[in-house]
């Protein structure tokens, strides 16, 4: 599903017109990269959590060239999500 096809759902589930839905949209995705960026965790109760992770430098080897290189230690986006959400996906998965 596109962000597209989202806002298109929320309006035909809620009514509210279009415009609106996608500023809501944008305004919540918006919110999620800045607090992850700030290094904060945000907690949707029943669906999960947005934050970061921080990953330690390592070694890399290039097998092209044969060569190692040095990773850089980085920040990582990461979303957890909740018990019951993955419960939810298990039991209603379509095989």
């Amino acid at each position: 599903m596109t962000k597209a096809e989202l806002i298109n759902v929320i309006v035909e589930d809620t009514g509210i017109d279009r415009p609106t839905v996608a500023a809501a949209i944008e305004s919540f995705m918006g919110q999620v990269k800045k607090t992850t960026i700030n290094g904060d965790t945000i907690f949707l109760r029943g669906f999960g959590s947005f934050g970061s992770k921080k990953r330690a430098a390592k070694l890399a080897r290039n097998i092209s060239t044969n060569t190692t290189l040095m990773v850089p230690a980085c920040s990582i986006p990461v979303f957890k999500p909740s018990k019951d959400f993955v419960i939810s996906v298990k039991e209603n998965t379509k095989e």
